[in-house]
């Protein structure tokens, strides 16, 4: 009978790793779905350093739901400790890779660097993962269009649906054969959130046996797009009143892009106090030319929204907006002490440019932080959402008063009910396998399922379920 095991995101957010061994006595020729890295603080690094010759050796092929790196930015490291076959994607998430994983191994490169130099003596570390493993990495990553069938090994065929997350995202869908019969098993990705803007609404599904479920949001809904409008310009008023800057950490891939579509928005119907507009974020501003030339995965409407808007001129979406590449013109930034909206990676201040942003304006309290997406625990922006008066910056304790307002409505990530909905489209009353969510995210989703009559499971490490 095919097993699936549980690897990673089991109990927290990131991480995101599950193996589907097929009906053979061992586990060789197993599939892996996600291959995510760990984020927030030391024991992420040790647990995103743990070697993978072992799991590599069973694979026969890889499954992503989308490019984000708790999803998908441990791949190089799966091949740099062996793995030789195919790894399956759709093609836009094929695109977002190659940022993504780049850029992973860039600031990998970057910190181990410093790290080395303040070790004293002592054997150095290496990077997890270097630009070399990244090029073998995506040379063995196929893409795939939604709807497709993928035939994988041991008869398993796999395909791809919309999951409305980020660019490329998916649910991923797989028909096993188990015991003499199929079963079919769906994992949900990371579900979008249907009002965000730019992505399609996720695609429902009718029929499965098992269903893993991400449950991010499974304890709370998300304000409403216009309730979180208006506090998102009510946020930039005081500050263009007060005289500060907007910091907005980026997650450069989804969140990066509905932002500034609302600050396009926002300025052509001239509400929008700020004239000068920051993207600090080499990777954000190429994830945003990548939009751009993936437009038939977007939304057509909003789409049709911003071409109205600027008249058709791409130069007149947001014509405050100023793209800071280089370190030179990121530095820069430093000698503007108010007026501005500062969005620089990363999304969770766990590295990049915003820690230098948030050394600069932390203290003073004309400053407003503005907090877009989930922060994992360990992290800054976790600590920093969590109303600590005091955060280490790149080796200084720095005071907090800027005032940090978290503002969920921009999540590109299901709330509690729309997950509920989503899950309630199957048929045949599959069993859901809770996963990728806090205990106390998972537990209140469960719950609730219960509650509708539904067979909701919260999977322990390690655990492993028949199909």
């Amino acid at each position: 009978m095919a097993t699936l095991e549980f690897l990673g995101a089991v109990g927290e957010v990131t991480g995101s790793c599950y193996r589907l061994i097929p009906d053979e006595a061992d586990a060789e020729g197993s599939i892996l779905l996600e291959c995510g890295m760990h984020q927030g603080g030391a024991a992420a690094d040790a647990a995103n350093r743990e070697d993978l010759t072992s799991l590599a050796g069973t694979l026969s092929a890889v499954a992503l739901s989308h490019g984000h790196l708790d999803h998908a930015g441990l791949l190089p490291k799966l091949v740099r400790d062996g793995y030789r076959g195919p790894i399956h994607c759709t093609n836009g998430t094929r695109a977002l890779l190659e940022i993504m994983l780049a850029d992973a191994a860039m600031v990998m490169e970057r910190d181990t660097d410093w790290q080395n130099r303040r070790r004293r003596g002592r054997e150095p570390l290496t990077p997890i993962y270097t630009m070399d493993d990244v090029e073998r990495t995506l040379d063995q990553c196929q893409g795939h269009g939604y709807g497709e069938v993928v035939h994988l090994p041991s008869g398993i065929r796999l395909v791809f649906r919309d999951a409305g997350h980020i660019l490329g995202s998916a649910c991923v869908d797989l028909m096993v054969p188990s015991a003499g019969r199929e079963r079919r098993l769906v994992f949900s990705g990371d579900l979008g959130n249907p009002d965000s803007v730019l992505m399609r609404a996720p695609e429902r599904l009718q029929d499965a046996d098992i269903v893993l479920m991400e449950s991010t949001y499974g304890d709370r809904d998300h304000r409403s797009l216009e309730e979180t409008l208006l506090e998102f310009q009510q946020v930039l008023n005081e500050a263009h009143k007060g005289g500060g800057n907007v910091l907005i950490p980026a997650f450069a891939v989804g969140r990066t892009q509905e932002i500034l579509y609302h600050l396009s928005r926002l300025h052509h119907a001239g509400s929008l106090p700020q004239t000068r507009i920051f993207l600090d974020s080499p990777m954000a501003i190429r994830v945003t030319d990548l939009y751009a030339r993936y437009r038939e995965l977007l939304d057509p409407e909003d789409l049709r929204i911003l071409h109205q808007l600027a008249a058709g001129d791409p130069a007149q979406y947001l014509p405050g907006l100023r793209r800071t590449r280089t370190v030179e013109e990121s530095m820069a930034i430093n000698r503007v002490h108010g007026g501005a909206i500062i969005i620089a990676g990363a999304g969770m201040c766990s590295g990049g440019r915003i820690l230098h942003h948030l050394r600069e304006n932390i203290g003073k309290r004309a400053t407003r932080i503005i907090i877009v997406g989930f922060q994992a625990a360990g992290t800054l922006g976790r600590q920093l959402v969590d109303g600590a008066s005091s955060v280490r910056i790149l080796g200084d304790t720095l005071d907090v008063r800027a005032s940090v307002h978290t503002i969920g409505g921009f999540s590109a990530h299901a709330g509690k009910s729309q997950l509920l909905a989503w899950a309630g489209a199957f048929r045949n009353r599959p069993r859901f396998y809770l996963v990728h969510g806090e205990p106390a995210a998972q537990e209140a989703l469960q719950q609730a399922m219960q509650d509708q009559q539904m067979d909701a499971r919260i999977p322990a490490p390690l655990d492993r379920i028949d199909l």
